[in-house]
């Protein structure tokens, strides 16, 4: 089964206002719960249609992550709570554009990150880190979802032209089987980087500081 990594940025004040936030959410948060609660009830009825049961629904995910817990019981709660977590991630952050679609993403960045630990990449700045991390630091806790998917990860985007840098000063010694997603991905995290500073230094209502990445 092949995986896709999507990815878009937002303000992660933003999502965070939401972990918890139950009735302290502003006027323009409450109207994009709307928006939230009815996707995650579509992708709730995709999965019933499908006869997927997680034990948590979606929407109860969602109404536990707004309440600030997490700690439903069911085998697969994770699934359930890093979904609903991306509805809200999806309504605050920029359109998502597509990173690649991989057989075994884990595996496959795992490998790139030992290349480019071997070549002298610093380690907060290898690839399946930021893949695979999570949600920031500072988020409370979320389940990790059953066999990895969905996953979400994130990077600062005051981090994507540090991560640029570093691999394109390696790409030319990298293995040929690497060359060319590690040149995808440069090539992406330079274009944010560009529109992050001209936004930052020209827009004056710009908040946005975190690349979320998207695995489904």
């Amino acid at each position: 089964m092949s995986h896709n990594i999507a990815y878009s940025t937002a303000d992660k004040a933003d999502v965070l206002a939401y972990l918890g936030g139950n009735g302290n959410l502003t006027a323009d948060r409450r109207r994009r719960l709307i928006g939230i609660r009815k996707d995650a009830q579509a992708h709730q009825d995709d999965l019933d249609h499908q006869r997927v049961d997680w034990g948590l629904s979606i929407p109860d995910a969602l109404d536990d992550l707004i309440a600030g817990r997490t700690d439903s019981d069911a085998e697969y709660a994770g699934n359930a709570y890093n979904s609903a977590l991306q509805h809200i991630i999806d309504h605050n952050a920029s359109d998502p554009a597509h990173l690649g679609t991989y057989a075994k993403p884990s595996t496959f960045f795992g490998l790139v990150d030992d290349e480019m630990r071997r070549l002298g990449v610093p380690a907060d700045l290898l690839p399946h880190g930021y893949l695979f991390g999570g949600p920031p630091d500072d988020f409370p806790f979320v389940p990790h979802s059953m066999d990895g998917y969905p996953a979400i990860g994130h990077l600062p985007l005051a981090k994507t032209k540090p991560a640029a840098d570093a691999y394109r000063a390696v790409l030319d010694r990298m293995a040929p089987d690497f060359r060319y997603d590690v040149q995808e991905l440069i090539e992406k995290l330079e274009c944010e980087h560009n529109e992050w500073e001209y936004a930052t230094k020209n827009i004056g209502w710009y908040t946005q500081d975190t690349l979320f990445f998207k695995l489904t």
